[in-house]
């Protein structure tokens, strides 16, 4: 009877720190940081807990956005580089990570639908946009204003994954800019 109740105490603090465990425990700066966190749950410890946890990977919540009922987009700077996250919210697993390009005023972030050659890209993109004639993405009479884009990735709803968009005629709308260097 010891060793059964010596097993299970031994089973719950085993247990207990594997739960305590979150998305970015085991990362290492210089390491191959999207193969650490695909398939790892995503915490819902509130954000503040994570970055004061890992002060060592400069960790910083840059948002999020929902994509769809069962994906949420979720932009990490970790390392001192961007990475979008794309989370399964109904099992919460990390499905895809993206290493994201610099980007500024000039080169903004973008979410959201695009088009190719005037025509309608199904699906949701994350792009960097060519705003080097310096549009203001908050005047609302611009929104509709159409940006080429220069690095873009389609998130495939079906795999829960980024694939590499053609920038080939890719242009987006100036409404969908999401970072604060040229944006809401």
């Amino acid at each position: 009877m010891f060793k059964i109740r010596v097993m299970l105490l031994v089973l719950i603090v085993v247990c207990g720190k594997a739960w305590a465990l979150d998305q970015f425990a085991g990362i290492k700066c210089g390491a191959d940081i999207p193969k650490s966190l695909i398939e790892k749950h995503d915490s819902n410890e509130p954000v503040v807990v994570l970055e004061k946890r890992h002060k060592d990977l400069g960790l910083k919540d840059l948002g999020g956005s929902e994509i769809s009922d069962r994906l949420f987009l979720s932009s990490w700077q970790i390392c001192g580089s961007e990475y979008e996250l794309l989370v399964n919210t109904k099992s919460g697993l990390i499905r895809d990570v993206l290493p994201f390009p610099s980007h500024a005023a000039a080169s903004p972030m973008f979410i959201g639908t695009c088009q190719a050659d005037g025509k309608e890209v199904p699906g949701s993109v994350v792009a960097v946009l060519n705003n080097s004639a310096g549009s203001n993405a908050r005047d609302e009479k611009l929104a509709k204003t159409m940006l080429k884009a220069t690095a873009a990735w389609k998130i495939d709803e079906t795999k829960e994954k980024f694939a590499k968009q053609s920038t080939q005629n890719l242009e987006c709308p100036l409404s969908g800019i999401v970072t604060l260097d040229g944006g809401p």
